[in-house]
């Protein structure tokens, strides 16, 4: 088995795509696997010690762009295209799987011109302008949720959202927390951070500390904001743990209590699989509010507490995250709503189809 995995720039693109790698090699441990991404630093150490080929295309995005950044974009498609079809060319493909982002988009135009099998994954509520371009093309497209505008019924199947082995794993350890440590808070920005959600937290923390709250801290940042918050929790002399990135999700969710995070698809799925009660504040300038209603779809299910980043202040952010962080019948309960949410089977369930759409092209 030869298969192409193309996408990435964001940890909720990338992740689901290593996921599926990982398990395809697992199911046939003679799969060669060639990731074509973007040069991103995400994508760097997200793929780094993963034995995966990689390789890059230069390919700009389309959607909220200026005119000129537009006109730029398209000028350089044909180029992309003729260079994903020299390095698929070369790898020989028996199946591409597109996982969102514009670089996915001149992949999977070359690999449908060469009579390649094309598949997309579309981890959002609301698909992204690449998935659905790419959509009218695809031999199969995988969800992660109910999303609109829908995709074709008949090619279209309900997966979940891959996730990656070593946090399927954790889930299986998470035990309940010690009563002599201090609850721990778990911030996601996601994977290029997050200034407002950081600037919040912190001043909510701030809170918390002064009305005598104990608790600790794991934070990631982003590289933007990272010196900023470790000055203010080190003034305040707090068990806290900093990082712009943190490659090792699953250790880092099997100590949390409680999440506040942005409600990115990949980080959602990834904290239902653990069962990890979250509040949730979405990107406002998410594309087609995209990341409002994955987040709904979590906080009606009783796993999440959805807040608008609108309304939002550390005085108020503190109380909603007293409420919680200090009250373990309640984690207890969100956790469990948020578990009866997770799709933990969707990475072999999209090995499935993959290998199913292979052996009929191969009779």
């Amino acid at each position: 088995m030869r298969l192409v995995v193309t996408g990435g720039g964001t940890g909720g693109h990338l992740f689901p795509g290593i996921a599926v790698a990982c398990g395809m090699r697992d199911r046939l441990p003679g799969t060669t696997i060639l990731f074509i991404g973007t040069s991103r630093q995400v994508d760097r150490i997200g793929l780094e010690g993963l034995g995966f080929r990689q390789a890059v295309i230069r390919s700009s995005g389309l959607k909220g762009m200026g005119t000129f950044a537009r006109l730029r974009a398209l000028a350089q498609l044909p180029l992309a295209v003729f260079q994903a079809a020299r390095i698929l060319g070369r790898f020989r493909p028996d199946l591409v799987l597109g996982v969102g982002g514009y670089v996915t988009g001149p992949v999977l135009l070359a690999a449908k011109l060469r009579g390649t099998q094309v598949c997309i994954h579309e981890q959002n509520s609301v698909p992204g302008l690449a998935n659905r371009l790419a959509g009218r093309i695809a031999d199969r497209i995988f969800i992660s949720l109910p999303c609109g505008p829908s995709f074709p019924g008949a090619r279209t199947r309900l997966t979940g959202n891959p996730v990656r082995g070593e946090i399927l794993a954790a889930a299986d350890r998470r035990r309940p927390r010690p009563s002599d440590r201090p609850p721990t808070l778990l911030v996601l920005g996601g994977s290029q951070g997050a200034h407002m959600v950081n600037s919040l937290v912190v001043a909510a923390v701030e809170r918390m500390v002064a009305d005598g709250g104990r608790l600790r801290v794991i934070h990631q940042t982003g590289r933007r904001d990272l010196d900023m918050v470790r000055r203010a929790y080190a003034k305040l002399e707090l068990q806290a743990e900093t990082a712009d990135f943190f490659r090792d999700m699953a250790s880092v969710y099997l100590q949390a209590d409680l999440v506040v995070s942005r409600a990115g698809a990949t980080t959602l799925a990834e904290l239902a699989v653990m069962g990890l009660p979250v509040l949730l504040i979405p990107y406002p300038h998410a594309a087609d509010n995209h990341q409002e209603r994955n987040g709904r779809w979590y906080a009606e299910g009783g796993g999440a507490v959805l807040l608008q980043e609108s309304l939002l202040n550390g005085n108020i952010l503190a109380e909603e995250i007293t409420t919680l962080l200090y009250n373990d019948q309640n984690l207890q309960v969100m956790g469990s709503r948020m578990r009866t949410l997770a799709r933990p089977e969707a990475t072999e369930r999209i090995i499935d189809q993959c290998l199913e759409l292979v052996q009929t092209r191969g009779r």
